[in-house]
């Protein structure tokens, strides 16, 4: 019990640095969350240092889950403190955990009093390692979305939405074998509706109206 509350926290901690905010201290001097949406993630840095800094944030995002999953988990070894009643094996189960444990950490970090981004690179960092094939597909809906709409969380939602009804088109219509296809599947719909939630002003926005586009201006 004590290794996996080792890599639960140790997960937590690695999804917990503020990267946004400290690129725009770095940057500016600032703090990204009083500025803009006031949200501490890639696309606010984009909206208000500029598409580069942008694109590093969300990029560093998505690698804390990457290495929640990929090295973090890996402390594992020997049996499971639980009975282990998913298809998966123990590792893949362990990996599952520590993603999770590094998206609660980007979104409530304890790094900045708990105020953290929405989660969504984090996620998309942590689900790459462990269902390549839809997350691919999920970007690819994502960048088409904000391409025509320049709402970025439109698109974040629309693909939150699409990586579970991708796995339940390609297990139950295309008949594609997916490994622990039953488990995954309730896992990642949580997943997609924890990132509707952290969404769920933006939301509120779209269908108002009030939702700021993404500009691919460049920042002095």
């Amino acid at each position: 019990m004590f290794l996996l509350a080792t890599i639960i926290i140790l997960s937590y901690l690695v999804g917990s640095i503020p990267t946004s905010i400290i690129i725009s201290k770095a940057v500016r001097g600032i703090d990204i969350r009083n500025y803009g949406s006031g949200n501490a993630g890639g696309t606010n840095v984009m909206r208000v240092l500029g598409w580069r800094h942008g694109i590093l944030v969300i990029f560093l995002d998505a690698l804390k889950g990457a290495i929640a999953v990929v090295l973090v988990a890996r402390l594992h070894y020997g049996g499971l403190p639980f009975q282990n009643v998913s298809p998966f094996d123990d590792f893949t189960l362990v990996q599952i955990i520590a993603g999770i444990s590094a998206v609660i950490g980007h979104i409530w970090t304890v790094f900045a009093g708990f105020r953290g981004g929405k989660g969504i690179a984090t996620a998309l960092g942590m689900l790459l390692m462990i269902i390549t094939i839809d997350m691919l597909i999920a970007v690819g809906i994502f960048l088409i979305v904000v391409s025509i709409s320049r709402y970025v969380s439109l698109g974040s939602i629309v693909s939150a939405m699409a990586v579970p009804l991708s796995m339940i088109f390609r297990e139950n219509v295309l008949h594609t074998h997916i490994e622990g296809y039953n488990t995954l599947l309730p896992f990642v719909i949580g997943v997609s509706l924890l990132v509707i939630f952290t969404h769920r002003k933006n939301l509120t926005r779209l269908l108002n109206g009030t939702e700021n586009k993404l500009s691919f201006s460049k920042k002095k």
